[in-house]
């Protein structure tokens, strides 16, 4: 049974799974094969395998058993003890699926890995999706790219561009780390429970910005977009009044040909980071 607070919604339509095998390229119907996660036959598996997948929040192992045909090394990591008792029974039919019993925001990713380059896929309760995203950034060197079915309020704000009004601080740091889009939408119906909202399948490659900012101190950075979107309608002007003068401020965005007036929600990741860096010599 579904434990409410762990935020349970289970992907019971079949179709809808095959439709998201497809869109990752799990599924043997899908157009084209993931790049590096085919291997020889004739190869050792250490010489040949170079990624594995990592899912999140496994449950009765809905998506499990696709992400295994991929051929690659699996991790199930599933925080209901129950839920992982059975994933266990599906690890002893297929001997390259690991199962973990514990809490994501826990679990080392690098020791899962093994050195392996990382793809991740999850259905993330809704309420803890944002603490999840910002725990694989911080490993985001090792990943290659994440597909999440998650809320599409929440899928929206991670691919938002500049200037609409579900861009903020989760699209900032999302785009700087990875590159979202939104696949496709999944209706209430096809999960057991339904949840009150719509969801959506979202994927995100990476590198995001982040690979062509260069960066010294990204945690700085990230203070820095926290401190520009923290009232986001108004002037950055006024919202980096902590940082420098004013005067300095319509300077730096007068050197990046940004009105003098301008708004944190109106400048990209790029613009953002060049702003930073004449503010706080980064």
């Amino acid at each position: 049974m579904p434990r409410q607070r762990l935020g349970q919604h289970f992907l019971a339509d079949l179709d809808w799974r095959e439709q998201i095998a497809r869109a990752i390229r799990v599924s043997p119907h899908s157009l084209a094969p993931l790049v590096g996660g085919e291997r020889s036959q004739k190869l050792p598996l250490s010489t040949a395998v170079t990624h594995c997948w990592i899912e999140m929040g496994a449950g009765h192992g809905e998506m499990t058993r696709h992400l295994l045909a991929s051929d690659d090394p699996v991790t199930a990591i599933e925080l209901d003890p129950s839920l992982a008792a059975g994933l266990r029974r599906l690890a002893k039919e297929f001997p390259q699926l690991t199962v973990v019993s514990g809490d994501i925001l826990k679990t080392d990713l690098p020791a899962l890995a093994s050195g392996r380059r990382i793809r991740i896929y999850g259905n993330l309760p809704y309420y803890i999706t944002s603490p999840i995203l910002h725990h694989l950034f911080t490993h985001a060197s090792l990943i290659d790219e994440m597909h999440f079915v998650i809320q599409t309020e929440v899928a929206a704000r991670l691919a938002a561009a500049p200037g609409t009004r579900d861009y903020g601080y989760l699209s900032v740091v999302t785009q700087f780390y990875a590159r979202p889009e939104i696949v496709f939408e999944i209706p209430r119906e096809a999960f057991q429970p339904p949840p009150e909202v719509t969801s959506a399948l979202v994927t995100l490659r990476l590198p995001g910005a982040r690979a062509k900012l260069g960066l010294k101190d990204e945690a700085r950075f990230l203070n820095f977009v926290k401190l520009s979107l923290s009232q986001k309608r108004k002037m950055l002007v006024n919202n980096l009044r902590s940082l420098a003068k004013p005067e300095k401020i319509r300077a730096a965005l007068g050197s990046l040909n940004l009105r003098p007036d301008a708004r944190a929600e109106q400048l990209t990741v790029a613009e953002l980071a060049a702003l930073h860096r004449l503010l706080e010599g980064s």
